[in-house]
């Protein structure tokens, strides 16, 4: 609800009491979801131009070339609170909104990526949530036929109650050809074509921005979604923008009809009608019809002689539409039902004029001294091999199709790869949690420093990121602070490696009284680069190991400390420069594979690429298999020859009959078996 100073000013600007119409646009669209009331001045920190950025922050997707021939549109968005409330029906209209996204662009839809964060898997409900979301986003991306070609699971539980449902979706269209969402003329038509409006999801935008516990913040209904008719949507809209007839489109999603409505025309006004606006249930009222938040709808603006012409294509594929609206000269945002004016507002007070708000901050330190753990070495690495931040994900990787639209080339190793023209694109997405938690600067410096070693272990430059900052309350002054260290770091390494930030999601309020917990701060990253054709390969027997980087006793936040309670300092920020040292030898062909050290360190990257090999390790053995360290890669080549002039140490070979370890005390043998049995873990338990 708008709080009393909220109303109070708006009552005072409007000199007048607000209609309930007024009331519920406002409660939505001045909502945290919608006006980054909390985030503005930060978010205006980031680096956001590029030379091969088109169109930066501020639209339903950002544009950015990848050719002279074909641009990419770049999308990143939550679907948290929904997905706590009907996971399967939250994740699944979480996909279908960031598709609309990219759609609205006028670009082809091409490839998700899906960064899931969920509560330990050994709670019943856990693992219905992670269940549930899995198919919903499974069942959707399936049936229209976009691949999910990339995720990260995270389990920790800080996420129990309220699990995060994060998506990226990329698409293509041509550079000259992409539509925007801003309305260009007066006098033009806003047509409301695909799905009629149900009375779904009201205060769905006013909801995400409150705590779960808020019962009076829970949308009316919840949101489901027909993946049959945005399959449909994507091609009308698609079909619309070839005719170039298309000014504007903007997706419907946070604050439906009123939000997608004005803030397309608000560089000038806008009367909209709202009783010619289709409806599946009879005696809909203008404040429902204007807020609903039914899926599978988007808006377009074209010249009145062209309202006939987008009709006939939406019903050649079997969609409602209507002509709801005007685009005026004249900045105001009217709203009619039946003739009667049910909303008047000055549309640049509904659309920015959200007071920001000054959250305090307070500075935290949480890491704690290392407590050296008593168990065996090799105990504690089939732990950590166990946990389901390492162990496989078979189960869910096993869900999607991967392959759809036949661009996928490969989605193993660290980053996904799709044939886009005579090149790669390059996928990678995520962000360690734990860490970040200890330190949230230097975390978010290693999440970007991350997600473009992955790019390098494919030879891949990034191009651009987009994020989505997952938080608990900021009205707790340590998680203001939290989120502005996080926004800073990431601003940090942004600019240091030349990568554009170029959109992205807030999404606070992410805590759960149910389970009295606050989320660790998540902020999500999806990252794109482009690069020379390849497909990750596994090394073969004798290939020779390498470990480039420095190794440092970096325990705090890592696997080990989730199944120990070790403790221990997170790692501090990486340097950026080692990135294009790996990425260079990849490009010359003078390594057989890479990946980088992250989740579960040295450990779990022998476990990935080598489970078969012999290693022999000199340093401390808890430092040099679980320290996770960033800015470190393991690489395997024929000849040490190749690696000349590389700050690295070899440390053994592919081949034998176990992974081998020879450490300082002794030697470690796990078997086939026995690395199987943990790394199948989580599958296991999933399928059970």
């Amino acid at each position: 609800m708008l709080s009393a100073q909220d109303l109070a000013l708006l009552q005072k600007a409007l000199a007048r009491d607000l209609t309930d119409v007024e009331v519920a646009c406002f409660e939505n669209l001045w909502s945290e979801h919608c006006s980054y009331r909390s985030t503005k001045p930060l978010l205006r920190t980031l680096p956001t131009e590029g030379d091969e950025v088109l169109l930066g922050p501020g639209d339903d997707a950002a544009i950015v070339r990848f050719s002279d021939t074909c641009a990419l549109a770049v999308g990143m968005e939550s679907h948290n609170h929904p997905s706590y409330v009907d996971p399967y029906n939250g994740a699944a209209t979480g996909i279908g909104g960031i598709v609309r996204d990219i759609l609205s662009m006028g670009a082809r839809p091409i490839a998700i990526m899906d960064p899931l964060y969920i509560g330990p898997l050994d709670q019943e409900k856990n693992r219905y949530l992670f269940e549930q979301i899995v198919a919903g986003a499974r069942d959707y991306g399936g049936t229209i036929g976009v691949p999910v070609v990339r995720g990260e699971t995270v389990f920790d539980h800080s996420y129990s109650g309220n699990p995060l449902v994060n998506v990226v979706c990329v698409g293509i269209v041509d550079p000259d050809r992409y539509i925007t969402a801003r309305v260009k003329r007066p006098g033009s038509h806003l047509v409301l074509i695909g799905a009629m409006t149900g009375r779904e999801g009201l205060g769905g935008a006013s909801f995400a921005s409150r705590d779960l516990g808020e019962a009076e913040g829970r949308p009316d209904t919840t949101v489901s979604g027909d993946p049959d008719i945005e399959r449909r949507l994507i091609e009308a809209i698609l079909e619309m923008a070839d005719t170039g007839k298309v000014l504007s489109c903007r997706d419907l999603g946070a604050a439906g009809l009123a939000g997608a409505s004005s803030e397309m025309a608000s560089t000038f006004g806008a009367v909209i009608h709202a009783d010619r606006i289709l409806t599946k249930e009879a005696g809909m009222v203008p404040r429902e019809i204007m807020l609903a938040e039914s899926q599978e709808r988007m808006l377009v603006e074209v010249a009145s002689e062209d309202v006939a012409l987008m009709g006939g294509i939406a019903e050649k594929y079997n969609l409602d539409w209507s002509d709801v609206g005007e685009v005026i000269d004249e900045p105001r945002y009217i709203v009619k039902f039946n003739g009667e004016v049910v909303a008047d507002i000055p549309i640049d007070l509904l659309v920015g004029g959200a007071p920001l708000t000054v959250q305090d901050k307070k500075p935290y330190t949480v890491e704690t001294p290392f407590s050296r753990p008593g168990e065996a070495i090799k105990d504690l690495a089939l732990a950590v091999l166990s946990h389901p931040d390492v162990a496989r994900k078979d189960w869910v990787a096993e869900q999607y199709d991967r392959t759809a639209q036949g661009r996928t080339v490969s989605v193993r190793g660290d980053a996904a790869v799709l044939h886009l023209e005579d090149k790669a694109l390059a996928l990678s997405c995520g962000c360690n949690p734990r860490h970040i938690y200890l330190k949230p600067f230097e975390g978010t410096i290693n999440a970007v420093i991350e997600n473009a070693s992955n790019l390098a272990c494919l030879g891949a430059d990034p191009l651009c990121l987009v994020n989505c900052l997952n938080f608990a309350s900021p009205e707790h002054p340590e998680i203001s602070w939290q989120l502005e260290q996080c926004v800073l770091g990431l601003g940090d390494a942004a600019r240091r490696m030349t990568i554009p930030v170029v959109g992205g999601n807030v999404s606070l309020y992410n805590e759960s009284d149910e389970f009295g917990t606050q989320i660790k701060p998540t902020p999500s990253l999806g990252m794109v680069g482009r690069g020379e054709v390849r497909e990750w390969m596994m090394p073969v027997e004798g290939d020779i190991l390498a470990l480039i980087g420095t190794t440092e006793p970096d325990f705090g936040g890592s696997v080990l400390d989730a199944v120990t309670g070790c403790g221990g300092h997170a790692p501090g920020a990486a340097d950026p420069a080692i990135v294009a040292v790996v990425r260079d030898l990849v490009r010359e062909g003078r390594v057989t594979s890479a990946t980088d050290l992250s989740v579960g360190g040295l450990l779990a990257a022998l476990a990935k690429v080598a489970p078969q090999s012999d290693v022999t390790l000199a340093g401390d053995p808890l430092e040099e298999l679980f320290s996770e360290t960033y800015g470190r890669f393991l690489v395997t080549v024929k000849d040490e020859a190749a690696l000349a002039g590389v700050d690295c140490q070899t440390i053994g070979r592919v081949g034998g009959d176990a992974l081998t370890l020879r450490l300082k005390d002794g030697v470690v043998v796990i078997t086939p078996e026995e690395l199987e049995g943990a790394l199948s873990a989580t599958t296991r338990l999933m399928r059970s």
